[in-house]
């Protein structure tokens, strides 16, 4: 078979596309099942630079498209597109794709709320496309491996699941990077509960199962986002912060598990602190299992590989993992035709989860899930 012919908008020479995606899909596997045609950034120079860079890449002329995302779409020679630009240009940016006709990929959270993404999904089942989001923490070597623990029944029946997670560093208050202030404002929809947390629920959620029900307190313990530059300077600027820096989540799955989550952010780090950056731990009757991570971004399951422990003892896993194998591994089931990958269809259910997690936590009361 052919491999998909990608037009990729957002690869430029720096940011996450360019050292997370752009490398995961010139891995010797996925190169046997894309090839990268073309390009598409938001300035003519920023997408003669990309072609440059990624044609010497992949051995051959990359197009060089800018501005309006229709233009990429509609190249005859792209079957496939791939859209990671910041989150505010997600619904934007992926409808003329759509219009194309154009399976994709989008980067989650595949839009700023769950208008946009219903908006998205729609317009997906209407033009009858296939679709991709970069929930690729699911293929997590750890979180492969935990699936084939649990198929196995070698902890007994999962009666309980509990998360603690530290969130020390990253785009959000009390410390905001100026270059990702878009992140702290909460209308943009890059906010930690949309982010971070949104990826973990996803790997609970892949593993476990769908919440039927939960409760939740959420808290902003630093009022006051304090800027700071690319060296973690404070350029002394601040701002009232807009997003809670605390979420305290319980619930039950619809297996009838119980679920405890409790994210944190703006301790301090370090090893003298002794304190866990990322730890989910999932009980059955007859034994448990562990992830843990004391990485600073520990946290982010897409971008570190936890630890993993069975009843106490390491599992060492025969090919670790890391998040560029994430992509590949997702990326190489959708070439297949099939798979685990999440689907825009995902996106509008996690999206809901997220909305009952705030509806809970500004009303006070526990919010039943579809």
């Amino acid at each position: 078979m052919a491999p998909l012919r990608v037009g990729f908008i957002g690869l430029s020479t720096q940011g996450w596309a360019s050292n997370i995606t752009g490398p995961a899909l010139l891995h010797p596997v996925l190169r046997e099942k894309y090839d990268l045609v073309a390009i598409s950034t938001t300035s003519e120079a920023s997408a003669k630079a990309s072609t440059e860079k990624y044609s010497k890449d992949v051995g051959h002329p990359v197009k060089a498209y800018y501005g309006d995302s229709s233009k990429i779409a509609s190249d005859p020679d792209v079957d496939f597109v791939a859209v990671s630009v910041k989150v505010m240009y997600h619904k934007d940016v992926v409808l003329p794709v759509i219009e194309a006709k154009k399976d994709f990929f989008l980067e989650w959270p595949a839009g700023r709320s769950t208008e946009e993404t219903k908006i998205i999904a729609e317009a997906a089942r209407k033009q009858g496309v296939r679709s991709i989001i970069g929930l690729q923490g699911r293929y997590s070597a750890a979180l492969v491996k935990v699936k084939e623990l649990l198929a196995s029944g070698v902890i007994g029946a999962v009666r309980s699941t509990n998360v603690l997670a530290h969130l020390g560093g990253g785009l959000w208050p009390p410390i905001v990077p100026v270059s990702d202030r878009y992140a702290s404002v909460k209308a943009n929809g890059a906010t930690r509960l949309a982010i971070p947390i949104a990826h973990q629920l996803d790997q609970l959620t892949h593993v476990l199962g769908d919440f039927a029900s939960l409760s939740a307190t959420d808290a902003k313990l630093y009022p006051v986002a304090t800027f700071v530059d690319d060296d973690r300077k404070p350029t002394g600027e601040t701002a009232p912060s807009e997003i809670p820096d605390h979420f305290a989540i319980s619930g039950f799955l619809k297996s009838g598990t119980l679920v405890n989550i409790f994210w944190r952010a703006g301790y301090k780090i370090g090893e003298e602190t002794g304190r866990r950056q990322y730890v989910w731990g999932i009980d059955g009757e007859e034994g448990t299992i562990r992830l843990e991570s004391n990485a600073r971004l520990g946290a982010l399951p897409t971008i570190n590989e936890p630890d993993l422990y069975l009843n106490g003892k390491k599992v060492e896993l025969e090919v670790p993992g890391s998040n560029i194998l994430s992509i590949v591994n997702a990326w190489s089931e959708f070439a297949d035709g099939g798979g685990s990958y999440a689907t825009i269809d995902d996106a509008v259910k996690h999206h809901e989860l997220l909305d009952a997690i705030e509806l809970s936590a500004s009303e006070g009361r526990r919010v039943t899930l579809s």
